[in-house]
């Protein structure tokens, strides 16, 4: 560096601006560094930087399942946010989410001298005996889990009473559910909120059939949901399964949505081109990924993880001495599956 400030005919200050992208820096200087640092191939030392800095630049990210569209979406936005702001991401996936097993994954990434890290889908954090490394900040995406770290993650609940609310609204007596597995979060949030939904409204409750996500599920299930003939209405936990109840209509015979309406959840690529198009409730994912990557990002520059960021969409709750939890208000997309009952 001191070489390139020689040439460039700048301090060395300047020229770790100039390294580190620091805003502060004329054009002409700038410009007048980077052919510097071109010339002499300087190239900046990551080990030597975080020795002086305390700082490694790097996000690790824990998560269990990068099959499911969820984790994905919510991965690519912590990976696009973290870059923006100059931070790789080194990503470990947990093939079982034991408390064993994330224990390693975590000390694993401490190990790899990351600033923070953030954990997708922390099903496991449910655990009370569970505790996380103090060592580096962490963050919680996609969990309802009641933790001493931030959380951020969708609004599962309000999802489930938009599209509850949304047959219930179009005169169908009541609604009946085609619920994700047992043992999932996610899927136990929707299914409790269908529940409250019904019952809040006077309306008969229905059995409920489980399915494992798949449109093979959802085909079953709904051939064993149609087998009675008052069911006007469905709620499937999430779109693959809608999608299995759409075939499974077709076999026995019915009409969508003039005899039956169907809504899905998440709001998948593939929704608006099923025949019908599918109704379905949209979740802003990669805002989740966004938001928890820039609190834990104010974490590691040393501000107070009690602060929620005002949220532009959804809500966040907090008191005093208890950590962040921020929620993102789920939109119900209404498309072709869903009317007016007929009978």
């Amino acid at each position: 560096m001191s070489d390139v400030a020689r040439l460039a005919g700048v301090s060395g200050q300047t020229v770790s601006r100039v390294v580190n992208d620091h805003p502060g820096v004329a054009t002409e200087t700038r410009e007048r560094v980077e052919s510097a640092m071109h010339r002499l191939g300087y190239r900046a030392n990551a080990a030597a930087r975080a020795l002086a800095t305390g700082r490694f630049r790097t996000i690790g990210v824990v998560t269990f399942n990068l099959t499911a569209v969820g984790n994905i979406r919510i991965l690519d936005a912590v990976i696009s946010e973290a870059q923006s702001h100059g931070y790789s991401v080194n990503v470990a996936v947990v093939d079982t989410p034991t408390e064993h097993d994330i224990r390693a994954a975590v000390r694993a990434m401490t190990d790899r001298a990351v600033d923070g890290i953030v954990v997708i889908e922390a099903r496991v954090l449910d655990t009370p005996n569970l505790q996380l490394p103090q060592e580096v900040p962490a963050v919680i995406a996609d969990s309802s889990a009641s933790h001493d770290h931030p959380t951020f993650g969708m609004d599962e609940a309000a999802g489930a009473r938009a599209a509850v609310g949304h047959l219930l609204e179009l005169g169908h007596r009541t609604v009946h559910h085609l619920a994700g597995p047992t043992g999932s979060n996610p899927a136990e949030r929707r299914r409790a909120a269908w529940h409250r939904m019904l019952k809040r409204e006077g309306r008969p409750v229905p059995a409920v059939v489980h399915g494992d996500w798949s449109p093979h599920s959802g085909y079953r299930g709904g051939l064993e949901l149609l087998e009675d003939q008052d069911v006007t209405a469905i709620f499937a936990a999430n779109d693959q399964m809608a999608t299995g109840v759409l075939r499974a209509a077709v076999d026995r015979g019915l009409r969508v949505p003039e005899d039956l309406s169907v809504v899905g959840y998440d709001d998948q690529d593939f929704a608006p081109y099923q025949t019908p198009p599918l109704t379905s409730v949209n979740q802003d994912l990669a805002e989740v990924g966004r938001r928890s990557l820039k609190h834990l990002l104010k974490l590691i520059e040393g501000e107070r993880g009690h602060e929620a960021n005002p949220p532009a969409r959804g809500h966040s709750s907090r008191s005093a001495g208890r950590p962040v939890r921020n929620l993102v208000k789920p939109t119900l997309v209404v498309r072709g599956s869903t009317a007016a009952p007929s009978r």
